[in-house]
């Protein structure tokens, strides 16, 4: 095979496994409604600004925590990691059912390959609820 047959056939490889991932993420449409309203909602996480965590999170996130309670573990489990460096997308879920809730609905879990500046290796796992056709943060993990 000359050198530009290599070239050619190195470069389509290249440009396949380059648009394989788009096209994954482009097959279920909520992927990305449910990634920005988890981004949006852990934006507000990395200010530390509990109150406004709590108040965008669903009824099920409120109903679990109180306000203050939130604050207090807000403050002691993401605050001590340090500001963000980079959060990527890992894993996007949908389903049902949920184990812990009895009704069926529409929920997604988000999970995050995040790295901030004093845990570069961390993960966040966000479960979402659509409610009345808005997604809603119903429960995070930090790990």
């Amino acid at each position: 095979m000359n050198a530009d047959l290599t070239r050619r056939a190195l470069l389509v490889a290249l440009a396949g496994a380059v648009a394989v991932p788009h096209l994954a993420a482009a097959q279920d449409p909520r992927a990305s409604e449910v990634q920005k309203a988890a981004r949006d909602w852990l934006a507000l996480a990395d200010k530390l600004d509990a109150s406004a965590t709590w108040k965008a999170a669903g009824p099920r996130f409120q109903a679990a925590i109180s306000e203050d309670r939130w604050a207090e573990l807000l403050k002691r489990e993401r605050g001590g990691r340090g500001a963000l460096v980079q959060r990527t997308a890992a894993r996007t879920s949908f389903a049902s059912q949920m184990p812990s809730i009895p009704e069926r609905g529409s929920y997604a879990t988000v999970h995050f390959r995040t790295s901030f500046a004093k845990e570069p290796n961390a993960t966040e796992d966000l479960t979402l609820e659509q409610i009345n056709g808005v997604w809603r943060v119903i429960g995070y993990v930090i790990h």
